[in-house]
């Protein structure tokens, strides 16, 4: 018998976005779920506020939704009522397998419990963060080289660097395709908006529709590349 694939802490969001790969019970492989990050999770270890909940009157089936702050998934039961103790608003650990079933991904209970102290979930979350940053510099790495190197030398150089198989590295190239360069937009703004002395970067927050996020992170990767400078503070130039 095999052994127990340990459940990993993550964020409901990577595994949204991530892709979903079916196991086989003759071969005795489970199902799981590769993240943008190249993380391969088949059982999760998750920390989240309940924000709905239901239970069958024959008793046999249950689900309740747990968001993480980053996005929700339902956990669900289908032998007894494991959630009847767990409340709306209840702060609890999930433990189980991940599933799919019409194009919905979840989380197939094992264990659920209440969390009191609030400093759990910090400390899980400081967790998730540090690997998060340990697995991003990887993946980043590989994006760089997407476009210098044929397909066969990024295999090769993936699974000698990283240990990375096919499998994980399609599914980081898949996300780098479905990348979208905002650049090229946030330089023409800057460029039209400019009537001599720079645009105020306060004012670009307010003129492009895109989530602050994505201007700050825009921004920057504009002046770390020298496209634009900062000709006095808080303004902005295109070179």
């Amino acid at each position: 018998m095999p052994a127990r694939l340990p459940a990993k802490k993550v964020r409901i969001a990577d595994l949204l976005n991530g892709k979903f790969f079916y196991g086989s019970k003759e071969e005795m492989k489970p199902s799981y779920v590769i993240t943008p990050f190249g993380e391969k999770v088949s059982r999760v270890n998750l920390i989240g506020t309940v924000i709905d909940k239901f239970l069958s009157e024959d008793g046999n089936y249950s689900v309740v939704t747990i968001d993480d702050g980053t996005e929700a998934i339902r956990v669900k039961s289908f032998e007894g009522l494991p959630f009847e103790r767990v409340e709306l608003g209840d702060l609890v650990r999930v433990i189980g397998k991940l599933k799919e079933y019409n194009g919905e991904l979840y989380i197939s209970h094992e264990i659920v419990e209440k969390i009191n102290d609030v400093n759990f979930e910090l400390l899980s979350k400081v967790e998730i963060l540090n690997n998060l940053i340990k697995q991003k510099k990887i993946v980043d790495d590989i994006k760089s080289l997407f476009n210098r190197m044929d397909e066969t030398e990024l295999k090769n150089y993936a699974r000698d660097t990283y240990s990375i198989d096919e499998e994980t590295l399609s599914v980081i190239i898949e996300s780098k395709k479905k990348e979208i360069d905002y650049k090229p937009v946030v330089l023409e703004v800057i460029q039209k908006l400019d009537e001599g002395k720079g645009v105020e970067i306060k004012k670009l927050f307010e003129v492009l529709n895109l989530p602050e996020n994505i201007v700050e992170k825009t921004l920057d990767e504009l002046i770390n590349e020298g496209s634009v400078y900062e000709p006095t503070i808080g303004f902005l130039r295109k070179v």
